[in-house]
Parts: structure tokens; sequence; C-alpha cells
């Protein structure tokens, strides 16, 4: 069943919403504060962002199963608590493209912390505006079910689980896992869901359908490369669209063309600038 809208969308002129994919990851260290505050900054119409529980049940805001690629240290994120995470540079990897001087970056204490859903929650809110949020619960998990239980409470905390408020983030959940869906589901039925879809998804459907209870694909740039009629399959039965990730100028004309509504990149900036 749809969930009813009840704020005010912020104003596209008809073009795709467009979200920062993990934050702006292609000016700042994906999941940092310091991404998303850039996306912020920029006029993005929305964020996306990935979560994981810690060994002591924090959802934190990383991609990846391990930790050895955005930061410094070594190891599962579900086998490592809080405490531990937030030892490690989750930064100085990444070399900013955007002018910022290194040693001005450098001296910002908060820019390598690990970024827990919490303290992204209280920045968009802080916004008062309707940002798209979209939050993607990763799976497989050694926590399983825990994952979706653990965000509906933060996202309740933040009152966030009762549909589309004026001025207030526009929550919505995204996942792989069917099965994760349908908790969310069960748990929190006025979240809308988003079901991500790749070229290896299973019982992937050509027509256009969807699970029960789910009104937004999220579509792999490269399929609608490939098969562009499934953007039009969805749009018949009434599904919004969503595209990730989308950097390169050409796969912007072409959501554009689809008149796909969310476009997910990670270089915001230049999406946002090639549609204007």
């Amino acid at each position: 069943m749809a969930v009813p809208y009840l704020g005010e969308k912020r104003e596209t002129d008809g073009r795709p919403r467009v979200v920062a994919h993990r934050g702006a990851s292609a000016l700042q260290p994906e999941h940092t504060l310091a991404a998303y505050t850039t996306a912020f900054d920029l006029g993005v119409d929305g964020i996306e962002c990935d979560v994981r529980l810690t060994a002591d049940h924090h959802l934190v805001c990383v991609h990846d199963r391990r930790a050895d690629r955005t930061s410094n240290g070594k190891g599962v994120i579900s086998t490592l608590e809080l405490a531990r995470l937030e030892e490690l540079d989750w930064a100085s990897w990444k070399a900013l493209d955007d002018g910022t001087d290194p040693e001005e970056a450098d001296s910002d204490p908060g820019r390598g912390r690990i970024l827990t859903l919490r303290r992204l929650l209280d920045s968009l809110t802080s916004q008062r505006q309707e940002l798209l949020t979209l939050i993607e619960t990763k799976h497989p998990t050694r926590y399983g079910g825990l994952v979706e239980r653990q965000l509906v409470t933060a996202l309740r905390d933040f009152g966030l689980t009762s549909g589309d408020l004026p001025q207030m983030p526009h929550a919505r959940v995204m996942s792989f896992s069917l099965l994760a869906l349908v908790r969310m589901r069960g748990l929190a039925p006025r979240v809308p869901l988003v079901y991500l879809v790749e070229q290896s998804t299973p019982r992937l459907s050509w027509d256009g359908s969807l699970p029960a209870g789910v009104d937004i694909v999220g579509l792999d740039m490269r399929i609608v490369r490939r098969t562009p009629a499934l953007v039009r399959a969805h749009q018949r039965r009434g599904h919004e669209v969503y595209v990730w990730t989308v950097n390169d100028p050409e796969d912007v004309e072409r959501c554009a063309d689809l008149g796909v509504d969310v476009i997910i990149s990670d270089r915001p900036r230049d999406v946002m600038a090639l549609l204007d």
C-alpha cells in the first residue's frame, strides 16, 4: 500500500531528484559527516547511506563488510565494538579534490570519525528540510533481523516512522534482501521501501512487478543502459524508479530522458549542473 505524502516536495522543476551516494563521496571520504554536510551545502535533494551493526549493536554508516578499505584498521565491522571503530581514521585514505587544504582538513578532529546512523539523523533533522533519506541495510549479516529492529528504533526516536512530514527527512529503507524489506514492512508499515535490483538479483521480474508492499525500485545503472524498457515497465505500474550509481554525463542524460524519479550519484554537484 502506498504511503500518503504529507509534506511538500522540494522543487525540482520536473527533473529527477538528485541524491548524494554515501554523501558527496567524490569530494569527501564516503560516509563521513563531512561527506553529508558537503552534500547539504550543494543543495542536493537527498542523501544515501549504508548501515551495519557493530558487535555492541550500534548502527554505523559503512558500506563494506570489513573496515580495511575506508579506514586505517582491519576486521569485520560486525565483530568490532563502536569504541574500537571510533579509534580508527575513516578519512585520510581519501585524496580530496575539492580544493580543501589537506592540513586544514587534517586539523578537524571529527573529520575521520566513524559516523553512526544516529549522528547522521541528528544532522539531517537539524536541516529542517524534506531531504530524501535513503538507508540501505546490508545483508547477509550475523545479526539477521536485529538490523531492521535497531533501524526502526532509531527512526522512531527521530520521528521518522509516521510517513513524510513537513520540514523533516523523508526516510526510505532499501535492500537487496526481500526478507529485510518484509521485516521492515511489519515493523514500520508507513516507511516506504525500495527493492534494489541488479542483474543477478534473484526473482528479477522484467514486467515491472515488485514484491507486495513495495512501490519503489532501485535499478543498477548497468541494467538501465542495457534494458531501458524496464524503467517504462515500472512506470506503467505506478512505481517510482531510483537509479544508482549515476556519474557519467551520458548516463545522467539517459536517466533524464527516461524520466526516472531519483538519480543517486557520487557526484551530485556535477549531476545537478547537467540537469539544470
